[in-house]
């Protein structure tokens, strides 16, 4: 249906997919999940992912909410990096760095949509030159509902060599989304590392050991536990997931004692961003959640990858294919 319009006069709509367990709407603003309700143990269905309450929100979206980030979802340091020996210069949008794209990134894009009848397709064309990213970037986001599972599948071609990582940046509350705090929600990651991060966010290239950290979550622990122990306000930090080698993995459980709702998050990339809404305060650019009042378990390929030689590429060239798959699984203990 017919959601809104941008600033620029293009009209936006809102998608619903549902079946016997799931229901979601997406909307083509920014290949962006609305919401997604699904089933407690007493098969009461509520919305578990945060959403602005007005369409015209959706327009800015500065937390990104359920949207799909890119070209470069994350940071890049200082917005530069080099490719075939040419510097590029990216917009600083993030103190000094560069984070999901920039000023415009495929947040703010208004999408084609090719909606059927249980899954919608978004496609989108990102010029030469966007936001100081080469080559003309052409991609398609497939959102999936099958059973119990929202599927996202992702595909992109370049017809020059450029740097290409995609996520989803939907805040998750188990609970519903007016339950307050995630501190309840139990937590497990098949991660023995994680990426050290400085106070802007940006990995500084060491990866380290969970093990005796406030970031171990190899074993199911609550949020809440040891996040007032993270400097930075809470957690927003890269997991490195165990044995990556591009196969689809479930590596991630989260549980909610009190509803039990339970979601497993399944994928192909090597890291996932644990970020619990450290910069939520209750107002609207919140949706009226608190600090900590969700969490993002955000699949991608490591931040700053275009500067870490070490890391899992990200450089997309003519001729190849991106690819991507995570799955979100929603049961009930």
């Amino acid at each position: 249906m017919h959601w809104g319009q941008t600033d620029d006069g293009t009209d936006f709509s809102l998608f619903t997919l549902e079946n016997d367990v799931l229901k979601v709407q997406i909307t083509n603003l920014g290949a962006a999940l609305v919401t997604l309700e699904a089933p407690d143990r007493n098969g009461k269905r509520a919305n578990v992912n945060l959403r602005h309450a007005a369409a015209e929100t959706y327009i800015q979206n500065p937390s990104s909410f359920g949207a799909t980030c890119g070209r470069y979802a994350n940071r890049i340091g200082k917005g530069q990096f080099e490719l075939d020996g040419k510097k590029y210069q990216l917009a600083l949008n993030n103190g000094p760095n560069h984070l999901h794209g920039g000023v415009k990134g495929f947040n703010h894009y208004v999408w084609s949509a090719e909606p059927q009848a249980d899954f919608i397709t978004f496609r989108m064309v990102s010029p030469s030159g966007d936001e100081g990213y080469p080559g003309e970037l052409s991609v398609a986001v497939t959102f999936t509902l099958k059973g119990n599972e929202l599927i996202l599948d992702y595909k992109a071609t370049t017809d020059a060599p450029t740097v290409l990582n995609l996520t989803n940046h939907a805040y998750w509350n188990l609970g519903g989304v007016d339950s307050g705090t995630v501190y309840d929600h139990i937590l497990q990651l098949a991660c023995d590392k994680y990426l050290e991060a400085d106070a802007n966010v940006l990995v500084s290239g060491k990866i380290s050991d969970v093990a005796s950290t406030p970031f171990d979550f190899r074993e199911p622990h609550t949020i809440g536990a040891r996040i007032n122990q993270i400097d930075i306000g809470g957690y927003d930090h890269c997991y490195a997931i165990n044995d990556w080698d591009g196969s689809l993995r479930t590596i991630a459980k989260a549980v909610h004692p009190e509803s039990g709702r339970v979601m497993e998050v399944a994928t192909t990339e090597p890291g996932v961003q644990l970020y619990t809404a450290n910069h939520f305060s209750g107002n609207a650019g919140s949706a009226g959640a608190p600090k900590h009042g969700a969490f993002c378990l955000e699949c991608q390929h490591y931040p700053d990858s275009p500067n870490h030689a070490d890391f899992p590429t990200t450089v997309l060239r003519p001729g190849a294919e991106y690819t991507q798959k995570t799955i979100h699984r929603f049961l009930v203990d």
